[in-house]
């Protein structure tokens, strides 16, 4: 057989088999990329609970073991009883106000599962640190809050097994909407083309050809500084959470001001007190934290 006529034949087996990769056929439509999650990585993301406890690891804990951990962690935003500090959610109370006007949502009026508090704690809490609780410390701070409800006794130890079983007042309160009119249609008429809006900081009108003219979109861009602020610094200063000093507060600034700016920047990428270091969110630059600092300097030297 010629060199050209063996070629061709292997060819022709390759194209009977199919492409292979790692010994697998390859399926239609499969273009090669990437690779099976494994079951561990899977395990990383599966971290939701139940509301009848599926989910749920090992552990337990009672309201005692809990008391500390709530006031290191948790008090300084949602306050020693529960009764929320600034404008962080309020935790306990509001027992019989969910037919009024301004309903008090807390974990003992509002929430139907006790499974679905520990499933926010250990995804969501502390705010500054989320994820960063042990199975432990979560089933101690989860039973805390239901204590501080008078949904269980002070020596009750919450645990894998009984937390789904926590009767929850608004249990009931919860249903599935079936009125006709509360399902979502598209529309998809009349839709303004991308092409004859822009994003600008000035208003002006643009022309668009087929349905005439159309006044821009008018949003006005903040500073790096005032968008690092917005999302790393203002849930504790504008509120003054923790003695925390809000921006523009002459009394609370001038002092600090008076070190100078590479202190005030040295605390803010170091911590100080019980500000963490870049305020609990570590995936910030110095550059972008500094600009923060500045944002801050700014508002609070015009007062």
């Amino acid at each position: 057989m010629s060199r050209l006529a063996k070629s061709l034949s292997y060819v022709g087996l390759i194209v009977a088999l199919g492409f292979v990769i790692d010994g697998h056929a390859e399926e239609a439509g499969h273009y090669g990329y990437g690779q099976d999650a494994t079951a561990e990585q899977i395990a990383g993301w599966d971290i939701d609970i139940r509301p009848d406890g599926m989910g749920l690891p090992p552990g337990g804990a009672t309201p005692e073991d809990g008391e500390m951990l709530y006031e290191d962690k948790c008090a300084s935003c949602h306050g020693s009883f529960g009764e929320g500090v600034g404008r962080y959610p309020v935790l306990s109370g509001g027992e019989g106000t969910l037919t009024e006007a301004r309903p008090e949502k807390t974990v003992g009026s509002f929430w139907p599962y006790a499974s679905t508090l520990w499933d926010y704690i250990h995804r969501a809490m502390p705010f500054t640190a989320p994820e960063s609780l042990t199975d432990e410390e979560v089933y101690a701070t989860t039973a805390y809050v239901l204590y501080l409800n008078d949904l269980i006794e002070y020596d009750f130890e919450l645990t894998q097994e009984n937390l789904a079983d926590v009767e929850m007042p608004n249990k009931d309160g919860f249903f599935f909407d079936d009125r006709p009119d509360v399902k979502a249609k598209r529309c998809m008429k009349n839709c303004k083309k991308p092409g004859s809006i822009k994003i600008t900081s000035e208003p002006e009108i643009s022309e668009d050809a087929d349905s005439g003219t159309v006044e821009t979109v008018v949003v006005e861009q903040p500073t790096e500084g005032q968008a690092v602020y917005q999302h790393a610094c203002s849930v504790c200063h504008a509120a003054g959470v923790g003695e925390a000093p809000i921006p523009g507060d002459s009394a609370a600034w001038s002092a600090r001001l008076a070190l100078g700016r590479d202190a005030l920047i040295e605390s803010a990428l170091n911590g100080k007190g019980i500000m963490p270091a870049k305020g609990g969110q570590s995936q910030l630059s110095d550059a972008a934290v500094t600009s923060a600092v500045d944002y801050i300097i700014s508002l609070s030297a015009k007062q």
